[in-house]
């Protein structure tokens, strides 16, 4: 069974002995982001946080929730992360029902994919309390580092609708806390949001908008995944809980949000207004600088009677937001392998803060493949702001970056083997030049053949003979050790 909400997660962390809960006061100004990210710098991602007295509110503080891989695959119930990945690629590799009992099983296929539209409900938990008075104040927002611009909201669920075709989008934005009814909106000009809110903007009318905080562990992952445009990210929590989320029409719009959520800021965005948002302590490790962006205004707030309050720190990797990027890249490799099917393997290490680098192993077919991969991924969603693309052969594991470095190191002459290019880049990247456009490097460091411009016989790679590996095997104590 799929997880009720938040608290239901949180119970089962507590089980685990996953979660630490403080039950002294600490502050939501900058104590709660170091303990929280000396957390997250710990063993294997230490454990979740739950902060019972926060200074200013009487709602408590959760961080860290999804800061492990142990916790990432308690959060979409799983063994192991690739598990979700191999379900996406039984769907889509399906073939024609050839037999009777092969239709049979297609007709339950199908009844069970249905299970995972969003359902519809009159009465919802986030709606126990209504507050047409709001104040942001009374919530314990955090601010996370000291040159922040003030506190944020980092994990809130921003829910927006296409203005023609009435599609909900959900995407996850940085919000700028201005006062107790106003919030920055940091949405990126690539997002979705942003293209509705430039929709908006084009027919002169006041876009709604609605925030939900808190939420069970799929629907607040389904928030940061990059799907492609019109895909509601609602469905695509339902496939990762296997059941349908609940969703409740909210009370100042037609917007509807997770039935399940511990707070909602339903409010509205005047394309006309801009303000400076930051600066802001990123993923990157980087202070964001100060921008104009969007306005959120609260209109009401609606939540659950003795809500929780949970949020994020970013940073210096490692830190929490690392392991659901590891869980995105997991999760997505096989619709990458849908275009690309000769890709085995990826890996964006967290070091490269999702977007500046991504490794990949091929099966290499014919010359030139490996530029042909790397021009390739640049063409494809979120991948065209990786900075640097390294391709290898498919002896190669991605996952072991000392062998990784090792063989590209070894394998690469830079003069034939480098791609220097040009192209959108991460609106948090603070290298380019100009924001939002730069320079990307694609590196080819699979074995070259005659026909790729290698003039000499690739060097065989060095192995022990099997036969005197398991000699030694067999006299490993005999030698003493």
């Amino acid at each position: 069974m799929p997880y009720s909400d938040l608290r239901d997660f949180l119970q089962l962390l507590e089980k685990k002995r996953l979660l630490h809960k403080i039950k002294v006061d600490v502050d939501p100004i900058l104590e709660i982001s170091e303990i929280t990210d000396r957390m997250s710098k710990s063993l294997n991602g230490g454990k979740a946080l739950y902060f019972e007295k926060v200074k200013g509110s009487s709602i408590p503080v959760v961080t860290n929730i999804f800061g492990s891989f142990d916790r990432m695959c308690l959060a979409l119930e799983v063994e192991r992360l690739d598990d979700v990945g191999k379900r996406i690629e039984k769907l889509f590799n399906q073939s024609p029902p050839k037999s009777f009992k092969e239709k049979i099983k297609t007709f339950f296929e199908l009844i069970e994919i249905s299970k995972y539209l969003p359902k519809k409900v009159k009465d919802a938990p986030c709606q126990e309390v209504i507050d047409n008075k709001p104040d942001l104040s009374k919530l314990p927002i955090l601010k996370t580092w000291p040159f922040d611009g003030g506190r944020f909201i980092t994990l809130p669920m921003v829910f927006t609708r296409d203005p023609e075709t009435g599609k909900q989008n959900c995407g996850m934005y940085r919000m700028h806390v201005y006062d107790e009814k106003t919030t920055g909106m940091h949405w990126h000009i690539h997002k979705d949001s942003a293209m509705h809110y430039r929709k908006y903007k084009e027919l002169g009318k006041i876009m709604p908008v609605s925030v939900a905080i808190g939420s069970d562990p799929a629907v607040i992952y389904s928030a940061t995944a990059p799907l492609p445009y019109g895909v509601d990210e609602m469905i695509f929590a339902g496939f990762l809980r296997k059941n349908s989320v609940e969703m409740v029409k909210c009370i100042t719009s037609d917007i509807e949000v997770p039935a399940n959520a511990e707070i909602v800021l339903e409010g509205y965005i005047d394309p006309q207004e801009l303000r400076d948002e930051g600066p802001f302590g990123d993923h990157t490790g980087f202070y964001s600088p100060v921008d104009k962006f969007p306005v959120f205004h609260v209109v009401c707030i609606t939540h659950r009677k003795n809500p929780v309050y949970p949020a994020t720190v970013v940073g210096k990797p490692p830190m929490e937001d690392c392991y659901m990027g590891k869980a995105t890249e997991r999760i997505f490799l096989p619709l990458l392998r849908m275009q690309f099917p000769e890709i085995i393997d990826m890996n964006l290490p967290m070091e490269g803060v999702f977007h500046n680098a991504a490794i990949i192993s091929i099966r290499k077919q014919y010359p030139g493949h490996g530029k042909k991969i790397i021009h390739g991924l640049w063409g494809m969603g979120q991948m065209m702001f990786s900075k640097l693309i390294i391709v290898v052969d498919e002896d190669v594991d991605v996952q072991d970056l000392s062998t990784t470095a090792w063989k590209v190191l070894n394998n690469v002459d830079w003069r034939r083997d480098v791609i220097i290019a040009e192209g959108p880049v991460d609106e948090l990247d603070h290298s380019s030049s100009m924001p939002r456009f730069g320079g990307k490097m694609g590196i080819d460091a699979t074995r070259k053949t005659r026909e790729e411009g290698m003039m000499r016989d690739w060097p065989e790679e060095i192995k022990q003979d099997e036969n005197i590996k398991e000699l030694v095997t067999k006299r490993w104590h005999e030698y003493g050790f």
